[in-house]
């Protein structure tokens, strides 16, 4: 039946969609004047610093309360520096250097990027505790393993990106850890026995003001043995606002991923998950179009009239992203002369041309020697074999990685080769052996233990060059391969630069 306008308008003011290309759509310019809440930016969104400036102007242009989010974790999953790569370690490397100081720097340091550059909401930290070293999604994400280093770091994040006026957002409630599925394709379940554990990060962001949470696709059968986290009253009502206070606002991961659309359409798990206490409705990483947008906005309207959905419950949401979008407007003025920089120093923000990131990620490295020969530093031009896994869907496949090209600038002369899976045969391996006699050997490698085809490759190589360095930028479940193993917890540039820097003897 046909919804009331001001229904229509209620529903859209709990919606961020995305949308495809640099500038607003004529669509979404349209939305956002009646009242649209706010806009998930993604890297097909974005060039470059200005040009991604002027898009949240024009957005701002239709609505000056307009609420604009973007996935900005650093590390591997970038949205700002997806072209490049990102300027800063990652999580985990963060939680290596275990500095609580340099963790809240760099948040702040990206929270001045994201400030200038009009986001007002970053979905950023992962508070998830990675207990299960096999997570296809999690991973270098989160700040580690440990729930107390994780819960400390996850404050420090908050505290950083918050003091440059940007919203932080906690997630994946109630922790996506501990899990063996990515919820982008089915429903992750969490095991009872290590839910307490889970909560530990989010209740201590909590502490620390944190203004969103995000929640995860997750099963929880301690707490609802039926719906996952996004659609359970009993897990966002119940745990999140009533046990753990939670007064902020709510927002879903993608609406369209597989555990929550699945088994109601994407119009329906919206309206069931703001039913069950989320204010927000994020949308547009798989589906980023009018239709979509409008298919999500019917729903929750139709919901309302057709008695799943009281219109109380609605107008809650909107009103707290409405007040959300006030103290994001107020705090987005806001100084930060006089805050301490990871050194104590108090002039302000480091800027990216302050190296911040690369410091981190430097401080992150480890290496453990197994030969007595002088591996390292390499004593000339190397031979580089990178093997590269596919990526999950939360890290922009488009993003560059690697040790190659780094040390080709340190090197001169240096041959860089990368293989997939489909690549890395046999007869391929051995050529590779081939043009690296007489050479220093490299091997990159990103979540080895989780890929069959790259333990295979490593031995295949290993076996004919014991001498060989190994480089792990993914999580290194065991040091003892290669001559010199090197770790760097993340494969974002600077990641890249650190390891580099390394292998000659500069670091």
């Amino acid at each position: 039946m046909p919804q009331s306008g001001d229904l229509l308008r209620l529903a859209d003011a709990v919606l961020f969609p995305g949308f495809a290309g640099r500038t607003p759509p004529d669509w979404l310019r349209r939305r956002l004047g009646e009242g649209l809440a706010g806009v998930a930016l993604f890297s097909r969104n974005i060039a470059d610093p200005g040009q991604l400036a002027g898009l949240t102007a024009a957005l701002r242009a239709e609505n000056p309360l307009v609420l604009v989010g973007t996935d900005e974790e650093s590390g591997e999953v970038t949205r700002l520096e997806v072209a490049d790569g990102s300027s800063r370690p990652g999580a985990y490397a963060l939680g290596i250097v275990d500095d609580e100081a340099l963790t809240e720097a760099v948040a702040r340091d990206l929270g001045a990027d994201l400030a200038r550059a009009g986001i007002t909401i970053d979905f950023a930290p992962s508070a998830d505790v990675n207990a299960n070293p096999d997570n296809p999604v999690i991973g270098l994400r989160a700040f580690g393993s440990e729930p107390e280093l994780v819960a400390r770091h996850t404050r420090a994040f908050v505290r950083g990106l918050q003091a440059a006026g940007v919203a932080a957002c906690a997630k994946h409630f109630p922790g996506h850890g501990d899990t063996s599925v990515d919820s982008h394709h089915g429903v992750p379940v969490v095991a009872g026995d290590g839910v307490e554990d889970a909560l530990l990060p989010f209740r201590e962001a909590i502490k620390e003001g944190v203004r969103t949470v995000m929640t995860g696709h997750l099963l929880v059968p301690s707490y609802d043995a039926e719906l996952p986290a996004t659609l359970s009253p009993k897990l966002l009502t119940g745990l999140l606002r009533e046990e753990l206070g939670f007064d902020g606002v709510i927002v879903t991961d993608g609406i369209e991923m597989a555990a929550v659309s699945g088994a109601y359409g994407i119009g329906g798990a919206a309206a069931r998950a703001i039913a069950a206490g989320a204010d927000a409705i994020c949308v547009g990483g798989e589906r980023a179009d009018e239709a979509t947008a409008v298919e999500i906005r019917d729903a929750i309207a139709a919901a309302v009239t057709g008695g799943l959905l009281p219109e109380e419950r609605l107008a809650d949401a909107a009103r707290r992203v409405r007040e959300l979008a006030t103290w994001a407007a107020v705090s987005s003025g806001g100084s930060l002369d006089g805050m301490p920089g990871p050194d104590g120093s108090r002039d302000g923000v480091p800027g990216p041309g302050d190296g911040l990131g690369l410091v981190a990620a430097r401080r992150a490295v480890r290496v453990t020697r197994r030969s007595a020969a002088p591996v390292l530093p390499l004593s000339g031009p190397a031979s580089v074999v990178e093997l590269a896994p596919e990526m999950n869907l939360a890290i922009d496949k488009g993003t560059p990685w690697g040790v190659g090209e780094p040390l080709s600038r340190l090197l001169p002369g240096t041959t860089v080769a990368r293989l997939t899976a489909a690549e890395a045969t046999g007869a391929a391996l051995e050529r590779l052996l081939g043009a690296a006699i007489g050479r220093p050997l490299v091997v990159v490698v990103r979540d080895a233990h989780r890929y069959a085809w790259q333990g295979e490759a490593l031995r295949h190589l290993l076996s004919a060059r014991p001498d060989a360095v190994v480089v792990e930028m993914g999580l290194p479940a065991r040091a003892d391969l290669g001559a010199a193993h090197v770790s760097t917890y993340g494969s974002a540039r600077v990641c890249g630069q650190a390891a580099a820097e390394v292998l000659t003897g500069r670091l």
